[in-house]
């Protein structure tokens, strides 16, 4: 039983490092701002055009940074739900031998 629970914080570990690898991203206004994130949710990269910079007020940037980091999120949640239910698919198909099935 423990030998299973060792190999579930195994996977888990694996799948936390891969999500580390995988970027996502998201953007607003067309790609004037982008945000680069892993599926983690962590931040790397924030860019905002120069000339759109330029022009635009603090509530218009405020808004559309928001707009491209919650597009950046939902993107992260969604590959991290998926690799956790794989992991969590191959997990339940060995735990049938806990229970002598």
């Amino acid at each position: 039983m423990f030998d299973k629970l060792f190999q579930a914080q195994q996977k888990a570990q694996e799948i936390k490092q891969r999500l580390d690898n995988i970027s996502v991203f998201g953007e607003a206004e067309g790609g004037l701002i982008k945000v680069v994130a892993t599926a983690n949710k962590e931040i790397k990269e924030i860019t905002i055009d120069p000339i759109f910079l330029s022009n635009a007020d603090k509530e218009e940037l405020e808004e559309l940074l928001v707009v491209a980091l919650n597009k950046a999120m939902t993107q992260a949640e969604n590959v991290s739900q998926s690799e956790m239910s794989a992991a969590s698919q191959d997990m339940l198909g060995g735990l049938g031998g806990l229970f002598n099935q």
